[in-house]
């Protein structure tokens, strides 16, 4: 190979991405990413370089970019602080198995150990990589040109195998312009061919099959593991063949469309009360890609969301880590679940199709459940207040949302109201964060789902406390022109914190409110007048017969949008399950009691 063929560091990481179908790079400059920057620079027609105004921000486009298409970006920040806030959103996405590359800057080799400006030394040189350790799959630190190939061939076959998560490209100064003394490694030859889907041992199969249909209450319970590729179709083909309803963590809405007949919904502290009771009545609960964390399983009270054991439990996970953390399994298979229901369904062939007598009758104490559940919450749908009820803003929102719109939910108090009441008809129809919880998920986010699919709707809702800490998207979505729709959760609080004062900690509240200092009545800033003053639309309601319409003109309007909504904030989102917070009590359940298996 002659030298001219050789590449520097930094266009040997963009030619990767560009082989490996790349389309963006989200980021924000800096002194120490400049070299990368002018790679990038040479490679605009390959690779399109979206610019944010915080360094968070494109760690979350980046995350809901993936969750949309499919396809993994990177990300680009400089040495120091603009690094350091990476973090949140590198968590987040290391939490909920989502890949992305963040390529950080750092300071020159030739100065490491100096206490060169934004060098973190005092530990150990150029030592960034210390700080998002436990945010991220991997941290790669090249400090020759030469360690170059080997490093982003290995970087990204760590982001993308097993389960997918962030990994770090830490890269100093001078190695983004030293030459590699290569060319870019083939993704064809190092990473393509690595199969990643496992699937089970076949007794494992085997024995699964036959637990299934000896059971008589069973439930399948799916997480975000059963979002993506086939695994949606294959659920829905397991599910109606031989009549086993679904339920579903907050990650896992959508896997089977919320309105089919056998979907159950959301299991969790808030979870509806026919999800809660099938559950935790359940003799068997096949789990297909989820965590059962504390939100989820009631802080893992028996009774309440699971009665594990008695129930038996079948866990599938493609991270064996996972499997056994929280529950005892009658099985447990570390598999792929998109390759495992593949399995399973060619092992059932052999079984008869339908249902027993014995589950034609689980099936109709669920409808009644199902029933009772939906004549109490009835009349919230109904509430013509203002501010808005929560419980019919949500319904408004979801009523309002096209078949293949996009809705990005923030993490806050309107988190829980949406997973509750809004019926997600495909797996990317609601999209929200659970792992880490982020606030600026969802402000973010929603640009990176426009661009993954810019021919569909995209609409985040996001509370007032995440808008305002995040607004800098207003400019970002003008300048690349991305025509989202924000609409503001404007309940003036930090509501659900401040939930949880009132309930647990006998309503002595303190730094939830927003309150002007003269008056004492609500504060927040004209979000609307906000919006315009950075060249995007911005509107006012109050009334819930508007919140719909807003939402269809501003999806009408084909370009940044946003919606300052006036809900109110005195009533939280309760439902079948409960959560403790140690030392401070438990919640109680909405509706229904606990129910344990005898």
């Amino acid at each position: 190979m002659s030298e001219t063929n050789a590449l520097n560091g930094g266009q040997m990481i963009v030619d990767y991405l560009i082989r490996n179908k790349v389309p963006y790079a989200f980021g924000l400059c800096g002194h120490g990413n400049i070299g990368f920057i002018d790679a990038l620079y040479e490679r605009q027609s390959d690779i399109k370089t979206i610019s944010t105004h915080h360094e968070s921000v494109c760690g979350f486009m980046a995350d809901v970019y993936y969750r949309v298409s499919g396809q993994p970006t990177a990300t680009f920040t400089s040495c120091g602080p603009g690094s350091a806030n990476m973090p949140i959103a590198l968590g987040n996405a290391f939490l909920d198995s989502v890949p992305f590359l963040a390529v950080t800057g750092n300071v020159p080799t030739s100065q490491f150990n100096r206490g060169a400006f934004q060098e973190l030394y005092r530990h150990y040189q150029a030592d960034f990589p210390s700080t998002v350790r436990a945010y991220c799959k991997r941290v790669f630190q090249p400090t020759r040109g030469e360690q170059m190939p080997h490093t982003i061939r290995e970087a990204w076959k760590t982001m993308v195998t097993g389960r997918p998560g962030p990994v770090v490209l830490d890269v100093p100064f001078d190695i983004f312009k030293e030459s590699t003394g290569a060319e870019t490694p083939d993704p064809e030859a190092w990473v393509a061919g690595i199969n990643c889907r496992p699937g089970a041992d076949p007794e494992g199969v085997e024995k699964a099959a036959r637990m299934l249909m000896a059971a008589e209450r069973p439930v399948i319970f799916v997480g975000s593991g059963c979002r993506f590729g086939e695994a949606s179709k294959r659920l829905i083909e397991l599910a109606e063949k031989y009549r086993i309803p679904v339920a579903a963590s907050a990650s896992g809405l959508g896997a089977l469309p919320a309105e089919h007949e056998l979907a159950l919904g959301l299991v969790a502290r808030n979870g509806m009360y026919q999800a809660n009771q099938a559950t935790r009545q359940a003799d068997l609960i096949l789990a297909l890609g989820v965590r059962f964390d504390d939100r989820t399983s009631s802080s893992w009270i028996p009774g309440y969301s699971f009665n594990i054991p008695p129930t038996k439990l079948i866990h599938v996970d493609i991270d064996p880590e996972e499997i056994g953390r929280n529950y005892p399994v009658e099985l447990g298979l570390m598999a792929d679940t998109t390759t495992f229901l593949g399995q399973l369904l060619h092992e059932l062939e052999s079984y008869e199709a339908g249902a027993s007598e014995a589950r034609r009758r689980w099936l109709g104490q669920i409808d009644g459940w199902r029933a009772e559940w939906d004549a109490f919450i009835a009349p919230g749908f109904k509430d013509p207040a203002s501010p808005i009820n929560p419980q019919r803003a949500a319904r408004e929102i979801d009523l309002a949302m096209p078949d293949d719109g996009i809705l990005v939910s923030d993490i806050g108090i309107h988190h829980n109201w949406l997973i509750q009441y809004c019926k997600p008809k495909r797996p990317d129809s609601l999209i929200g964060c659970m792992g880490f919880g982020p606030m600026g998920f969802g402000v973010a986010g929603v640009l990176g789902a426009k661009l993954a699919a810019p021919d569909r709707p995209c609409v985040a809702v996001v509370g007032d406390g995440a808008f305002f800490m995040h607004n800098t998207v207003l400019g970002t979505a003008v300048e690349y022109n991305i025509p989202v729709v924000w609409v503001v959760w404007n309940n003036y609080a930090y509501a659900s914190i401040r939930g949880l004062q009132r309930g647990y900690l006998d309503s002595r509240e303190l730094a939830t409110d927003f309150k002007h200092p003269e008056t004492g009545q609500p504060y927040n800033p004209d979000f609307a007048a906000m919006a315009r003053s950075c060249g995007v639309d911005g509107i006012s309601i109050d009334r819930p017969e508007d919140l719909g319409d807003a939402i269809r003109q501003a999806v009408a309007a084909n370009r940044p949008y946003v919606i300052d909504a006036n809900i109110g904030a005195e009533s939280n989102p309760g439902g079948a399950g409960i959560w403790e917070l140690p030392g401070l009590g438990q919640s109680k359940p909405m509706f229904g009691g606990r129910h344990e298996l005898g």
